[in-house]
């Protein structure tokens, strides 16, 4: 028998289940949207500053059919340390965010969730590597489930407007 528990979950990545960080069950195919930003995120870590770019980018095209979703992670540093409600306040009371926040996840390792298992198979990183090197790696899924692209930390979300722009058309 073949062990499967981290090989990438089979179809699409929008119908994967998730956790709301108010702990609802949901997928991102339930937010609604032509384009999807999927970004593990950190609070206390160099690149956190780019709450304030992702939320621009959710409010500038949200109403076009942007969805910008936050993954708080761990896994690097011990850079998000604290619980969900702690996570979602600093979100808001220090950078404003309005765009969905999910459950803290895992993102490498055996405990990786399904979510980013399927994203890091289907765009793996530079020189074909798939595991994910620091927070605020970004993958863009276009609204039938296809990753279309995956930014690196060092990535402002700005940076993504052409390309985001261009799934929205």
């Amino acid at each position: 028998m073949t062990d499967t528990s981290n090989s990438a979950p089979q179809g699409n990545v929008l119908q994967i289940p998730v956790t709301r960080i108010d702990n609802r069950e949901t997928t991102l195919a339930e937010l609604g949207g032509k384009a999807y930003l999927v970004v593990n995120t950190a609070s206390k870590c160099g690149f956190t500053p780019q709450y304030k770019g992702l939320e621009a980018l959710w409010q500038s095209y949200r109403d076009q059919g942007l969805q910008v979703a936050g993954f708080p992670c761990n896994q690097f540093g011990a850079q998000e340390p604290g619980s969900e409600q702690e996570i979602a306040e600093f979100c808001d009371t220090n950078y404003g965010v309005s765009f969905p926040l999910f459950a803290k996840v895992e993102v490498n390792g055996s405990d990786a969730h399904p979510l980013f298992q399927k994203l890091k198979s289907d765009a793996p990183g530079l020189l074909g590597s798939k595991g994910i090197k620091w927070n605020f790696t970004k993958f863009l899924i276009d609204g039938e489930g296809r990753v279309i692209g995956r930014y690196a930390p060092s990535t402002a979300p700005a940076d993504m407007a052409a390309d985001i722009e261009a799934l929205l058309r």
